[in-house]
């Protein structure tokens, strides 16, 4: 069985993962970590010169790599099979794709592409939305 969670580098997905790694060693379960990317709309409308897939590719697992580097300061991973996956497509629908199979899937209250005062995100409002399995919001630190 595996606990999926989603990070994006903000301070929500930190605190979601760190309390998705505490559930996974409660219940012996492997940690999936999931970051994803998308091409910019611009990018897809051949206006504008984009830069190529392979560099934005490149750009996100720079992203996730750091993401991860500044969880494991401070989120104990110790003890758990964590499994990590940089996926194509927008949060939402990496997410959903992940509720097929996880026993549960863990989101912050906000990540970085929100509005400051919502109280649940876009990405979390979707993925509870087509929920197939529990999922967990994490609120925001205050």
């Amino acid at each position: 069985m595996e606990i999926v969670v989603g990070v994006d580098g903000s301070t929500g997905s930190h605190h979601a993962l760190a309390w998705a790694a505490d559930e996974a060693r409660r219940r012996g379960s492997t940690l999936r970590v999931l970051m994803s990317w998308e091409l910019p709309f611009y990018a897809m409308t051949g206006l504008v010169n984009a830069p190529p897939e392979d560099a934005l590719r490149q750009a996100a697992a720079s992203a996730f790599e750091l993401a991860m580097q500044e969880a494991a300061r401070s989120v104990d991973l110790t003890g758990i099979e964590v499994v990590t996956a940089l996926e194509h497509g927008t949060a939402a629908g990496v997410l959903i794709d992940a509720l097929a199979t996880a026993e549960l899937v863990v989101v912050g209250s906000r990540g970085r592409g929100t509005l400051a005062g919502a109280l649940l995100g876009s990405v979390g409002h979707a993925v509870v939305s087509h929920a197939r399995c529990p999922v967990v919001v994490v609120p925001a630190p205050d």
